[in-house]
């Protein structure tokens, strides 16, 4: 049985674009030290390891990715990885694109000195990729396997996809959000989904919505940024109450921190389940 605990970490990057000009080996290698002295449960990688999608850019960033001690990552492909056939490439290095699914165990502790409940963390990621297109869909193809992954109303729910579903302030004119975003966004909804994981615009931001965070990453490892938007990558604290997502400079200074509450019903039960509660 996993050992009661008060909280865990998902540490979250993207868009590290290997075989970009502007990409800086000192951002990736202080990133993956940093998440490394981290020691989080999970590593969520959310799309656009290479510029281009050619082989050779894969290869680059399988060696860096290797090097995050992390015995749970998950990684996803994006819009960039998809051009001149990439997805093959990815397929071959990093597995099936179309549907990853994943489960960890953990038991909070929900009120002080309480044994805690066990708690799932159930996550999903689709591919919502066109190949040699910027834009993306999930598609009505797939909604069907976010039912099927998402049955249990008492497991923590993760859903993870390269394009964004709502728009990221600080973009410029908006593009790329997935085309089926309203249609997605009700199925997750629908089915008690916690976090939104996404990349794509290199601009980290945090969207409370639907009781859902919905939480992009920005660029780790170029700097392909805008404006005054600095490299970064997320730290994601999940606790009892509260989820508290921090947006860190690799290499530097904590840029944002900000904390949220747990659902509302989700803590009503995990509370209910440790009094007896029916």
């Amino acid at each position: 049985m996993t050992e009661p605990r008060s909280s865990y970490t998902i540490a979250q990057f993207s868009d590290i674009h290997c075989g970009d000009s502007r990409f800086d080996d000192d951002l990736m290698e202080a990133t993956i030290h940093e998440i490394n002295d981290l020691k989080p449960d999970l590593v969520i990688v959310a799309g656009d390891l290479t510029a281009d999608g050619y082989r050779e850019q894969f290869d680059e960033a399988h060696s860096w990715i290797r090097q995050v001690e992390c015995e749970q990552k998950l990684v996803i492909a994006g819009n960039h990885d998809c051009r001149n056939v990439g997805y093959l490439h990815f397929e071959q290095i990093f597995g099936s694109r179309h549907y990853r699914s994943e489960e960890l165990d953990f038991r909070i502790c929900c009120v002080p000195d309480d044994a805690g409940v066990q708690e799932r963390v159930k996550i999903l990621a689709l591919d919502s990729n066109k190949p040699d297109l910027n834009d993306g869909e999930i598609g009505r193809d797939k909604y069907d396997w976010i039912d099927l992954e998402f049955p249990n109303p008492d497991d923590f729910k993760i859903f993870l996809l390269h394009h964004h579903l709502v728009s990221i302030p600080g973009t410029g004119r908006e593009r790329n959000i997935v085309l089926d975003a309203g249609d997605v966004l009700d199925k997750l909804r629908e089915v008690d989904v916690d976090l939104v994981l996404c990349g794509h615009r290199h601009v980290p931001y945090t969207w409370p919505l639907a009781d859902m965070l919905v939480i992009s990453s920005g660029t780790a490892s170029t700097w392909r940024t805008r404006g005054f938007i600095q490299p970064s990558y997320n730290i994601i604290n999940i606790e009892p109450a509260t989820i508290t997502v921090t947006n860190k400079t690799p290499g530097g200074t904590v840029w944002k921190k900000q904390s949220f509450p747990r659902k509302p019903r989700r803590l009503r039960r995990l509370h209910g389940s440790l009094s007896g509660d029916s």
